[in-house]
């Protein structure tokens, strides 16, 4: 199938503002499905309430736009009844990180199949600008007008640490990479973690003044490097981007039904 077969073109133009990255992860997560030939119907998208989420209201596949917060409780209950599915479920940093923190962690331990995408703005694009859990130490935001005090959640460490078997961080400027991993991410068995660093010219890049969307793409350039690159240790300061973790664990629908085969057998 080709990408223009993946979308619902009736809802184009998209509602995101110019120079928003949701829009480039739309694209290269379309991407990394076409090379994996999928069905339509094998795919169900889940996502919450944000700038983030309204990507499920772009592509042809079987969508759930639910609550804020819950996208993840919502598609462990779609991966429950329908193992068979591919579930991906797109949250920005707020949803994903701030109501949603306690189900992000437990998916994580659980290791259900599907693939998490934090499309990480560092703000809550959608209702003002307001700080996220992800802003970081010293940035500016709408209610942080002399500078944010809180400090971010590392969405990679949190998520190693809370068990995920496939954890990963790119951003819009390197788009092969992203779509490489959202293409591994979306095989992998067991519960997934992209980190997708997303411009938000809006809010962040106008409030922080780091400029425009080509502007905020050339600073995802210069402050990301790989992982263990020589730049890294030289400067600890840049960000590393690539897979971090990628493990084989038990999957938890596969072994929930090895439970119910046991309860069965007890009962006979």
């Amino acid at each position: 199938m080709a990408i223009k077969d993946y979308i619902r073109e009736r809802f184009f133009p998209h509602m995101w503002c110019p120079g928003c990255g949701h829009g480039m992860v739309l694209n290269g997560l379309l991407r990394a499905i076409e090379t994996l030939g999928m069905s339509k119907n094998e795919i169900v998208m889940v996502s919450g309430i944000g700038c983030s989420s309204r990507i499920s209201g772009y592509v042809d596949f079987h969508t759930l736009h639910t609550i804020h917060g819950r996208a993840l409780a919502f598609a462990t209950g779609v991966k429950m009844s329908r193992p068979e599915l591919n579930l991906i479920v797109p949250m920005g940093d707020g949803d994903a990180l701030s109501i949603g923190g306690n189900h992000f962690i437990h998916a994580c331990r659980r290791n259900i199949a599907m693939t998490a995408i934090v499309m990480n703005n560092r703000i809550y694009g959608m209702t003002g600008g307001q700080f996220s859990p992800l802003t970081g130490y010293g940035a500016m935001a709408t209610t942080a007008p002399y500078r944010n005090i809180d400090h971010g959640f590392d969405i990679v460490q949190l998520a190693m640490a809370a068990g995920a078997t496939y954890v990963a961080r790119t951003t819009t400027y390197h788009v092969k990479q992203m779509t490489e991993i959202l293409r591994d991410a979306i095989i992998h068995e067991g519960f997934s973690v992209v980190e997708i660093m997303s411009q938000c010219p809006t809010y962040f890049g106008r409030k922080n003044k780091i400029g425009d969307a080509p502007e905020m793409l050339e600073w995802f350039k210069n402050t990301t490097t790989p992982i263990g690159s020589k730049a890294k240790q030289e400067d600890p300061s840049l960000i590393e981007r690539g897979v971090f973790v990628q493990k084989e664990l038990p999957e938890y629908c596969s072994e929930y039904a090895k439970v119910v085969e046991r309860a069965m057998k007890g009962r006979s």
